[in-house]
């Protein structure tokens, strides 16, 4: 059994931000940051007091997370980039809040006082007998303290207080890991009301010392507990009154968080295996009712995105993805008898379809849509084809300016777009063997049942348009519109490129349409691209015969599966130490390629690489203070090398994303490595000690805990059969009731015996046996979580009731 947190973070925009710049405006991103580390960044808005940024991640970590804050930023080219304001928002909110936390914050001001991380190791012992009692608060260690010098580091001392009394440690100099070890003893006053109180600062020689935070404990509900002894988190001070409340804009958010308790994969085998029968028999199963078409009635709009996207991953794992598509799309045939709405709505079918595409088909995406999109933002023209926004510039050389005419603009702007659609088209009629099989099969399908249904001449076109509504519409338009979402660009688009983008996208939605006129009479300044449009068509529907156009051999017989390639980039490596695979005494820019195998290394993308880290021996993948190297976006990995020894690779990124893209794709692709470090150094060794804990043995144990457990969702995730089982699970246990309504409510409609559905198992349908699995599955679930609670949890819990 697994516990497993998830959090769905969407950052939609900002509205009334503070003007930083002497332009009058701003240049606003967001840094979004879970328990005070980075986990990504968004995109500039360029020269905007109202950003939008739409983006979404979806970041899993552990359960014992605490907060996650959203601090908006002023990107400044020259100088360092200024604070606008945060929004922070805590686990217990989250956990109020099951459907998601969504909507306008305010941004407040940063209070250094509140800014407070890390944890600190204490003891608190009661000793001697009841005439002369002591308390001591043994202090030993701290870890990941804030960073308050302009070093990178701090300066770290302890004060505890105790009845008025108060006691100081030593400081221990330019460290985020110190190690104190030193007791401080008070005499125990039973009637005393004050609590103990340990404080950590930063001591500072000229200006006032800064707070890191503290931890208060009530000794008087701890005198029947002799000691206790744990790792505590630093809390921030009482916050102040916000005098500033609204007055620096707000942040639209959506924030979700998951916890699951995911079973081993035996538990969920009977549900995988009764959804795989249903979709294998297909809608006619011998008059008994389809427990897909139960699912696909029950699902209400609110979750459908959800539950498509667990389906597909699910069938995708089971090599029954195309079987499940067809029958939502014999099931949405059978709901119409108008094509013009077909697959149109927001449906179970449309939704799932969707999903499939991004799942099964982003690399095909990126090698048809890339070039044209990375040329639309390398020419940045201006083009604009609506008269009532078509901005009059002057053109031509120094000294013979004139006026270019709103007739002009608009020709110059035709041959512009069509210049990119043409390309782009081309481009789609190139890609039929490189669309992957599985949604060429797909298609096929869906181009058969379609044509079945409307087998009349007049709807001749309504096959064509089904295929394109999905890869048009649904798939190729939206990556145009918005590339970022979809990870064809880093950043967003200016206006001017948007415009663009806007308009060449329209233009495939048109091609995807399949009408021409028909878009005239909507936008009439369209007009000058009709001819172009006109022929796109016949391209389209040519290359969509040839698209659909595999036989069933050719789906099976797939080439055998090549070293999968998760992730590869330029990086700069630095090696600690004059041994191993590279011999550099500095970072070296290097192309690096990390695979289902090793992570490997070349001078440029095109070179021979070299065998540099076998997954295998790979220990731990973690960030390393900034101070180390002057960067904040370096990572260090792990490994034991040929004699068992573990050696440090230091690898520089250029920004917080790939960073914590790079850290999250080395994590999942070691998940089943047995001997990863709880612990590791987030310094490095210099001279004879380690520059985060000052340590002076190299091999001992490290200063800060592992973060195995974080990473990011990305596209390209492998398949994790128990999760998906899990949340399928956890939707229709949610919905059964509503389903066993409404499966009384379809039996009854079809007259059927209700008796009989409890005779022979071998004649019980699908959704009769569905309830007795979710039933089973809930009770497998009740055991394992009450066996849970072993006694060291319970006495963990104890020790944490001493802390207020």
């Amino acid at each position: 059994m697994a516990k497993r947190s998830s959090l769905f973070i969407r950052v939609v925009e900002g509205r009334h931000l503070p003007a930083k710049d002497i332009t009058g405006s701003s240049d606003p991103y967001c840094i979004v940051k879970i328990d005070n580390e980075a986990i990504v960044r968004t995109a500039t808005v360029w020269k905007t007091l109202s950003p939008f940024w739409g983006e979404e991640y979806e970041v899993h970590l552990p359960p014992t997370f605490h907060s996650v804050s959203f601090y908006v930023m002023d990107e400044d080219a020259l100088s360092r980039d200024d604070v606008i304001g945060k929004v922070c928002v805590t686990r217990d909110v989250l956990t109020a809040h099951p459907k998601g936390y969504s909507g306008w914050l305010n941004l407040t001001e940063i209070d250094p006082d509140e800014e407070v991380q890390g944890e600190i190791h204490l003891q608190i012992e009661i000793l001697g007998s009841n005439a002369a009692r002591k308390l001591r608060c043994s202090v030993f260690e701290a870890r990941d303290l804030a960073r308050k010098d302009r070093n990178g580091a701090s300066d770290p001392f302890v004060r505890v207080r105790y009845n008025s009394k108060t006691q100081e440690s030593s400081v221990v100099k330019k460290s985020c890991y110190p190690r104190w070890n030193e007791t401080f003893e008070f005499d125990l006053d039973e009637s005393a009301t004050e609590k103990l109180c340990i404080e950590v600062w930063d001591w500072d020689l000229v200006s006032r010392n800064d707070f890191l935070g503290k931890v208060v404990f009530n000794i008087q509900g701890s005198q029947t507990v002799q000691q206790e002894e744990g790792w505590f988190r630093l809390r921030p001070d009482k916050a102040k009154p916000r005098v500033d409340e609204g007055n620096l804009g707000s942040l639209q958010l959506q924030v979700r968080l998951r916890d699951e308790t995911v079973l081993p994969g035996s538990y969920y085998q009977p549900l995988v295996q009764l959804l795989c029968q249903e979709v294998k028999a297909g809608p006619k199963q011998d008059g008994k009712l389809c427990l897909i078409t139960l699912i696909d009635e029950t699902t209400t709009a609110e979750c459908r995105q959800d539950v498509a996207v667990n389906l597909v991953k699910l069938f995708l794992g089971q090599g029954l993805a195309r079987e499940f598509l067809d029958l939502l799309f014999k099931l949405e045939l059978d709901k119409t008898d108008e094509p013009n709405t077909l697959f149109r709505s927001n449906s179970l079918a449309s939704k799932s379809m969707e999903s499939f595409l991004k799942l099964a088909g982003m690399q095909y995406l990126h090698s048809v849509l890339g070039p044209t999109v990375n040329r639309v933002f390398d020419e940045k023209k201006y083009i604009e084809l609506d008269p009532s926004k078509v901005e009059i510039k002057e053109v031509g050389c120094s000294g013979l300016h004139r006026i270019q005419t709103e007739s002009e603009v608009i020709q110059q702007s035709t041959q512009h777009l069509q210049s990119y659609l043409t390309d782009l088209l081309i481009a789609i009629a190139k890609s039929v063997r490189t669309c992957p099989a599985t949604i060429r099969a797909t298609f096929r399908q869906l181009f058969k049942r379609v044509e079945e249904h409307f087998p009349e001449n007049k709807h001749k076109n309504v096959k064509f348009i089904a295929v394109t509504s999905f890869l048009c519409l649904r798939f190729f338009s939206p990556a145009i519109m918005s590339p970022k979402l979809f990870h064809l660009r880093e950043k967003h688009a200016d206006a001017r490129t948007s415009r663009t983008l806007l308009l060449l996208a329209k233009a495939i939605q048109t091609v995807g349409n399949m009408e021409a006129a028909a878009s005239r009479a909507k936008e009439g300044w369209m007009a000058p691209l009709q001819p172009t449009i006109q022929q796109s068509i016949s391209q389209m529907k040519e290359f969509i015969t040839k698209l659909i156009d595999i036989e069933e051999k050719e789906e099976v017989d797939q080439p055998k599966a090549q070293t999968l390639v998760v992730k590869e980039g330029p990086l700069f490596i630095h090696k600690s130490k004059g041994k191993g695979p590279l011999l550099s005494s500095s970072f070296k820019k290097l192309y690096f390629s990390l695979t289902s195998e090793a992570l490997s290394f070349a001078k440029t993308p095109s070179s021979k690489k070299s065998s540099f880290i076998t997954l295998a021996n790979i220990r731990a993948a973690e960030k390393v203070e900034e101070k180390s190297f002057g960067s904040s976006h370096v990572m260090q990995i792990i490994y034991a090398d040929e004699a068992g020894q573990l050696e440090m690779a230091y690898l520089q990124c250029k920004c917080v994303n790939e960073l914590n893209q790079w850290l999250s794709a080395l994590r999942k692709v070691c998940v089943n490595n047995a001997e990863m470090l709880s612990s590791y150094h987030p310094g490095v060794f210099k001279g004879d000690k380690w520059s985060c804990c000052h340590q002076k043995d190299k091999t001992g144990l490290g200063c800060d805990k592992t973060r195995h457990g974080v990473t990011l969702q990305e596209w390209n995730d492998p398949l994790d059969p128990d999760l998906e089982s899990q949340l399928i699970f956890r939707h229709l246990f949610g919905v059964r009731e509503l389903m066993r309504e409404k499966y009384l409510e379809m039996l009854m409609e079809k007259n059927e015996n209700l008796l009989c559905q409890s005779g022979d198992p071998e004649n019980v349908d699908g959704p009769t046996r569905l309830f007795q699995v979710l039933q089973d599955l809930k009770d497998a679930h009740h055991t394992a979580i009450f066996s849970s609670g072993t006694l060291a949890d319970r006495d963990r819990n104890c020790l944490l009731e001493l802390q207020t």
